[in-house]
């Protein structure tokens, strides 16, 4: 074992990790590894259902190989935490070492078995991705328990047993279950048992095998024996011990009572002295008895090498960010093992299932009689998604649900792939005649009726097609050069797109909104009045207005001809015109804070409209969380004066069309000051309302006194390890979160911190762990790290700031109820608790594509300041964008907003076929080695994935550019746009 020393910038550069991502397990779909030549031998692996399969290997064949083999066959993408186990010649159980070739390993490959089993057991199965991970993972407790390895308590037992049952059988039949139980053992003493089993399998009815697996995990992962492997010692008295290794470090057993632990934090270094274990721990200034050295006796030097080795390979994959590059050989003489960790670790498993878009696996469950139309996966379980919505947003949260077979991951999009694959847009009247491409599946999926439910993550390329794009021609070229150059020219057509997009939305709360409600017969009367007395006269105002602007720029470009009676080419006067009607529209828009304070209410004093907002923000027209369409009306006075600011200052005071500005402005700037403080309280509240719909284990969010300040992934380091976690900074307190597996996909709270009386300082040498830092509150600390130096400022400048804001303020309160404030109390414990929690699997409306989630894909934060640029930021209007290996070029209607880019085949459409959240993108212009031979290029990139997009103007390019820039997290150095030489 490596001792932790001075770290540079990453745990794994640090212990001199390679560049590479180690990845030891194949895809699926990938074909097997190639193998030496040489004579093919036949070897023998069980696996976890005990069935046995034949692989064939040459004699220079690694290890790896043999592994890969297996993996491959099983489809397993997470293989790294499973392993190869056999009986040595000595009859020791070991494990196959990858490096090493397998034939040096197995002397006698005729009479050896290796048996497939779980090697590495994570500390929360909810770090395991794959259904088909935790169906493996399933049936390794259940051979513990066959075994009498899993010991605990009767209630879990037969629980644990009841979950299996129900996996294999479905639900309870009681002459079924007493015949199964009678001819399956599960434990070795099951008759003393059997009435209890029975009693709890009752309670599962409905729970589908994912569900039992899941909750087979939950309860077994609280066991003090879950994933234990004893290795019998006995320490410096003689007195008989077992170790035992885990995810949090070095373990002592006596009998099956953990008597002592020695985390890995703890630990300075492993060794071992023939038959003398040692254990070298670090100085505790605190203990003046403390012993630097613990020394363990066990029965031979090769028990101690094979614990030592599986200590170290726990070490390298729980606590180190890449596998540990080999060591330099010696010249001549060679001192100690050269064993080493081969293959990814934990951290390189999660973000590589993260960053890649995998297809669904299907497997066969071999004991399994429940029969389902498809294997579902727990992190999609069925929820109240309607089926139309299937391309459009909301989508959902499962990073490795495949598109159609159209489409390609996101991560093969290199130089000059779009949003997306390839994939038809068209309906089904305007597709050709024929076509080489598969269009009915893409038609079920446009229609909502492909048999599985197809949920494409928010996180992965929008779902965009090249057989359906317009190409812009010669003739369209020709037309876009005719068009005016003047800078106000551009600024008024970006007034008419916005505009087009602001109608789209007060349609969503005047129209869509009132209609879905009114069919549940749900909507209160007082909501209603105020949605039509407040939210109608706007939408008829700003119908008006648009029909105006569309008026003025058709006679600016000279498609009418009224530009020949007088002179059109200006646009202050009609926002001057409307601006002063809008002042008369000034009690609706105050009202607006009252509507959402009114729905809020009502939405706590009755279940039954509450689901049905939460199934309206399901709709596809509302794409965006629906209190924001409440707010649209505040930000847009704040769009019509930065337009006209800029108007303004591009105008020369002598200009006809700059004191019709310039009153416009005074004018939108009276308005936005006088409802400033309204705009800001009801962002605040809106926040607070949107969050809590992703947290679950609250009481009350949204209560007055209580700021949003931050929302981001950080990385808890606990005895466990570095575990990711969401973390929520309000002004009176810190919550930190894990993500649940439940359909809702709500964020689950394990503590909070009072911000008063805390105090916070770095900790990247105390603690090894690169961009750390340490929160001392009064009862606990915490100590996490952030994903780069920045990310690190950020919080800690925040903290800071909401520290003094604490210090200052007399407002406290507490988000958990007072039994749920300590770490881990939010578990359940008891047995009813337990086979209760199936509860938090039942359907909810999902909300996988909300920017808490994007936040914890792509590992990075968002404070209320972020928030309050991109109410600033919005911008609609048409782009190009370029497909990938083609020249093609395809016209989209943009939207951007809320942090992300929204897709749609015109402005005319009523809901956007995909999304793309640009949190955690770069934007920057195309290299020449890029070979993007066109004007007003930019493009988007997030590690592999790329897109181009394409502007009509200099000044398109500049202002999509800068909103977008005020999203994304890397900054760009400035940009030099392409001229048109035209």
């Amino acid at each position: 074992m490596v001792e932790p020393g001075t770290r540079t910038s990453v745990a794994g550069q640090r212990l001199g990790a390679p560049d590479s991502f180690g990845v030891s397990t194949l895809e699926p779909g990938l074909r097997p590894p190639t193998q030496p030549p040489g004579r093919q031998i036949p070897i023998r692996v069980q696996m976890l259902d005990d069935s046995q399969e034949v692989f064939s290997i040459t004699h220079r064949s690694p290890g790896k190989l043999l592994f890969d083999l297996v993996c491959s066959h099983l489809n397993l993408v997470e293989g790294d935490y499973f392993g190869l186990e056999f009986q040595d010649q000595r009859r020791m159980t070991v494990w196959l070492d990858l490096l090493k070739p397998t034939l040096k390993q197995i002397t006698r490959p005729k009479n050896t078995i290796l048996r497939f089993v779980v090697k590495f057991f994570p500390p929360d199965h909810t770090q395991l991705m794959e259904e088909l991970t935790r169906y493996l993972f399933a049936l390794q407790i259940k051979q513990d328990l066959s075994c009498g390895r899993l010991i605990c308590n009767d209630s879990s037992t037969a629980l644990m047993v009841s979950h299996i049952i129900q996996s294999e059988i479905g639900d309870f039949d009681e002459t079924q279950s007493w015949h199964h139980l009678l001819h399956n053992k599960y434990l070795p003493d099951q008759d003393a048992l059997r009435d209890k089993i029975t009693d709890c399998h009752r309670k599962h009815s409905g729970q589908t095998p994912a569900e039992s697996d899941f909750q087979l995990l939950e309860i077994a992962r609280r066991l003090e024996m879950y994933g234990v492997r004893l290795h019998p010692a006995k320490d410096r008295e003689g007195t008989k011990l077992s170790l035992a290794v885990g995810h949090t470090g070095v373990l002592v057993f006596q009998g099956c009572t953990r008597i002592n632990a020695f985390n890995w934090s703890r630990i300075r270094k492993l060794s071992f002295k023939r038959r003398k274990f040692l254990i070298k721990l670090r100085a505790d200034p605190t203990q003046s008895s403390h012993h630097d050295t613990l020394e363990f006796s066990m029965a031979s030097r090769d028990c101690c090498k094979i614990f030592w080795k599986i200590c170290v390979e726990y070490h390298a994959f729980f606590r180190l960010f890449e596998e540990p590059k080999p060591k330099p050989r010696p010249v001549l003489f060679t001192r100690g093992s050269s064993f080493r960790f081969s293959g990814r670790t934990q951290k390189q498993i999660i973000d590589y299932v993260k960053d890649s878009e995998l297809k669904k696996v299907s497997f066969e469950r071999k004991h399994s009689k429940v029969l389902l139309g498809s294997t579902p996966h727990l992190s999609s379980l069925p929820s109240s998604v309607p089926k139309e919505s299937a391309t459009s947003v909301p989508l959902a949260d499962r990073m490795e649900d495949p598109l159609p077979a159209v489409s390609a991951p996101e991560g093969q999009n290199h130089q000059g792939s779009g949003p997306a694959a390839d994939q038809q847009l068209l309906n089904p009247a305007e597709s050709p005649a024929s076509t080489t491409s598969p269009l009915s599946s893409v038609q079920t999926l446009v229609n909502g009726q492909h048999g599985d439910d197809w949920q494409p993550s928010p996180l992965t390329s929008p779902l965009l097609a090249e057989a359906g794009y317009v190409r812009m021609d010669d003739e369209d070229e020709a037309r876009r050069k005719k068009f005016p150059t003047d800078k106000a020219y551009f600024i008024a057509k970006e007034l008419l797109a916005t505009e087009r997009t602001f109608l789209k939305d007060l349609q969503v709360v005047t129209v869509s909104f009132q209609e879905v409600l009114g069919k549940h017969e749900a909507l209160p009367e007082s909501v209603r009045i105020l949605i039509r007395s407040n939210y109608e006269p706007l939408l008829r105002f700003h119908q008006n207005f648009l029909q105006e602007v569309e008026q003025r720029l058709a006679q600016w470009e000279g498609r009418s001809n009224a530009h020949i009676k007088g002179d059109h080419q200006r646009i202050g006067d009609i926002l001057l015109k409307n601006i002063q009607g809008l002042k008369q529209l000034a009690l609706h828009i105050q009202k607006h804070s009252e509507c959402l304070v009114e729905l809020e209410r009502a939405c706590r004093s009755s279940h039954r409209l509450e689901a049905s907002c939460r199934d309206f923000e399901l709709q596809r027209s509302c794409y965006l969380p629906f209190n924001v369409f409440l707010l649209r009306p505040l930000h847009r006075l704040l769009h019509y004066k930065l337009l006209l600011e800029r108007l303004c200052k591009h105008y020369a005071p002598t200009h006809h069309d700059f004191r019709d500005s310039r009153a416009a402005l005074a004018c939108v700037s009276e308005l936005v000051l006088q409802l400033q403080g309204t705009m800001m309280k009801m962002e605040n509240f809106q926040k607070l309302l949107e969050l809590k719909k992703d947290l679950s284990g609250i009481q009350d969010l949204a209560v007055p006194g209580r700021e949003f300040l931050r929302l981001g992934a950080l990385c808890r380091l606990s005895g466990s390890g570095l575990q990711q976690r969401m973390f929520f900074l309000f002004s009176d307190c810190l919550v930190y979160t894990s993500r649940g597996m439940t359909p809702s996909n709500q964020f689950k709270v394990h503590g909070q911190l009072p911000l008063y009386g805390m105090t916070i300082r770095g900790s990247e040498e105390e603690w090894g762990v690169p961009h750390s830092f340490t929160l001392f509150g009064q009862h606990m600390s915490v100590v996490v790290a952030a994903s780069s130096p920045s990310e690190m400022d950020r919080w800690m400048e925040d903290i800071r700031m909401a520290i003094d804001l604490a210090e200052q303020s007399s407002f406290q309160s507490n988000l958990l109820p007072s039994k749920l404030l300590e770490e881990g109390g939010t578990e359940p414990e008891s047995e009813e608790e337990l086979s209760g929690s199936r509860s938090s699997l039942e359907r909810h409306g999902h909300r996988g594509n909300t920017i808490v989630h994007v936040c914890w894909h792509r590992n990075t934060s968002v404070s209320m300041v972020d928030f309050s640029i991109a109410v600033e930021n919005q911008l609609s209007g048409n782009l190009l964008r370029k497909f990938k290996n083609s020249n093609g070029w395809q016209k989209l209607w943009v939207v951007f907003t809320n942090f992300s880019l929204f897709f749609y085949k015109s402005h005319l459409d009523d809901f956007p076929l995909a999304s793309l959240p640009l949190l955690g993108y770069s934007v920057s212009v195309p290299s020449e080695s890029e070979n993007v031979l066109k004007d007003y290029v930019f493009k988007l990139h997030f590690k592999s994935h790329v897109y181009y997009f394409r502007c009509e103007s200099e000044y398109a390019f500049q202002r999509w550019m800068e909103v977008i820039r005020s999203t994304t997290c890397s900054a760009t150095p400035p940009w030099t746009p392409k001229k048109d030489p035209h």
